[in-house]
């Protein structure tokens, strides 16, 4: 089991990793809306903050050595059903080979962001 850290997505805000990489599958922690540089939230709305969340979950699945295009599974979360078809817009630019997914409004999300996705990939 190996440990996955690079300072082009946000840090952990708890004690967890970015990503752990075990038999060549990468396992990323949520990634939500921070900027890696100045750890607060993107400002704008659902669509600036899905294109935030997919750039952290690139630079971490990149320091791992995998892809986006590796990805076989992501879990997202919303704060708001209603953010769906705006979510879905930006999400598919960034995962155009489709992996499965589960996708659910929660009760909050850390910082109160408006969404977080975390992914599987093969190496």
């Amino acid at each position: 089991m190996k440990k996955v850290f690079t300072t082009n997505a946000p840090a952990a805000i708890g004690p967890y990793s970015q990503a752990i990489e075990v038999n060549g599958l990468i396992f990323t922690s949520g990634q939500i809306p921070l900027d890696p540089e100045t750890g607060k939230t993107v400002i704008g709305g659902i669509k600036e903050q899905t294109e935030q969340i997919c750039e952290n979950l690139k630079a971490v699945l990149a320091a791992a050595g995998s892809s986006l295009e590796k990805v076989v599974k992501t879990t997202c979360f919303l704060a708001h059903m209603e953010d769906f078809t705006d979510f879905n817009a930006v999400y598919g630019e960034y995962f155009t080979e489709k992996p499965a997914r589960s996708c659910v409004a929660v009760k909050a999300l850390p910082k109160g962001v408006l969404a977080e996705i975390e992914a599987i990939a093969t190496l």
